[in-house]
């Protein structure tokens, strides 16, 4: 692609930082492992963190050791990537889908209590796109019904909510580095929670149950090969101590997005600040106006892929993937996310995103528009 959706920014020092561990002995469970974790729990707010190889894997060690399986329910957002649902599956437990809010296409607390039965253990409450849940009512209603709250904040390292780090106010937070995310460690992802015996018990399961300071064939749980390598770690280390002048980048990118496609009737643009929270702009996602309906938007997409601009589908959601929808249990109605999923489209962002490409991007998109509100379905 010319314009791709997403891309690392990789500087100078990553590189030097990975290759000064690749000349040591030790390139996993090493002192980078140990520097990363503290570095990570300093910058959420000095809680406990357990670095593992994915978002997903860390998903799933919060629902292992909350000791949540078989027949439990946990009340997860729908408009979503599907590890937050399918980490609760894992352990053999229920995600109960509830709708989103049509404004921050986050999950809607209004609809939690409806979900809640007498098996819910926890809400898994996912900050979409960098954009803080609405933790107060969150965490509001899981004291009342005695449940656990899971943060998902994958796409959100740095977002704030009331004055805090966003991943660190429930029981459990999980950040991930992916190549797309804001900073990136290759693959992996950090688990944070202020329970250190949850932490150890974390530390264990990610290196296949063994405990620290035993044998290496000594397990004393049934754990998993959620390792990351010195290597990965290296490269976060140095992606986190520019983290907040990548945040400002990228709500700088935001807000050109916003100012060149202002005013468009056939878009809803997302907004750029929310009260009270601070953003981490993880996408720039726009949602086309009633008249586009998916017919349009996967038209639209397909136009500007042809043109070599990579968009995304940001989320299809989760209750109507096959894998779901073939199992009892899935088919309920979520009228917000599912309409707004059809109209979703995320633009090319990332660091190093230039004008030219900006420009490019909007003007592609406002034409490809205008074409598509004289089309017909069909046509």
């Amino acid at each position: 692609m010319r314009i791709p959706l997403a891309a690392p920014d990789i500087h100078e020092e990553d590189i030097e930082a990975v290759i000064r561990v690749l000349r040591t002995p030790t390139l996993s469970l090493g002192p980078k492992l140990k520097e990363f974790e503290h570095s990570v729990a300093e910058y959420v707010g000095g809680l406990h963190a357990v670095a593992v190889s994915s978002g997903t894997s860390g998903l799933h060690l919060c629902i292992r050791t909350l000791h949540i399986g078989e027949g439990d329910e946990v009340i997860v957002p729908s408009f979503a990537f599907v590890a937050v649902a399918n980490a609760v599956r894992y352990e053999r437990a229920i995600p109960v889908f509830v709708d989103i809010d049509p404004e921050t296409l986050n999950l809607d607390p209004g609809s939690i209590e409806a979900a809640i039965t007498p098996r819910t253990r926890a809400v898994l409450a996912v900050h979409t796109f960098g954009r803080p849940a609405e933790l107060s009512a969150i965490l509001d209603i899981a004291r009342r019904h005695h449940l656990f709250v899971i943060e998902d904040a994958c796409e959100a390292i740095g977002a704030e909510y009331a004055g805090r780090k966003v991943g660190g106010m429930g029981e459990l937070g999980v950040f991930a580095f992916y190549p797309n995310k804001q900073m990136t460690t290759g693959e992996g992802g950090v688990m944070v929670t202020g329970d250190p015996e949850i932490a150890e018990l974390a530390r264990k399961l990610r290196n296949q149950g063994r405990s620290d300071g035993a044998g290496w064939l000594q397990h004393s749980e049934l754990g998993y090969n959620y390792r990351i390598s010195d290597i990965n770690c290296a490269l976060g280390i140095e992606q986190l101590k520019r983290i907040e002048s990548v945040l400002a980048r990228r709500e700088a990118i935001a807000g050109e997005y916003d100012r060149r496609l202002a005013g468009h009737p056939g878009l809803k643009l997302p907004r750029l600040s929310m009260p009270r929270c601070r953003i981490s702009w993880f996408a720039y996602v726009v949602r086309l106006g009633d008249p586009l309906a998916q017919f349009h938007r996967d038209w639209i997409l397909q136009q500007m892929t042809a043109r070599g601009i990579e968009c995304g589908r940001y989320f299809a959601p989760i209750h109507l993937q096959p894998i779901y929808q073939s199992a009892s249990g899935y088919r309920t109605a979520l009228p917000a996310t599912e309409r707004n999923a059809v109209r979703s489209l995320a633009l090319p962002f990332f660091n190093r995103i230039e004008e030219w490409q900006m420009e490019e991007v909007c003007q592609t998109l406002r034409e490809l528009i205008d074409q598509a509100l004289e089309l017909e379905p069909g046509g």
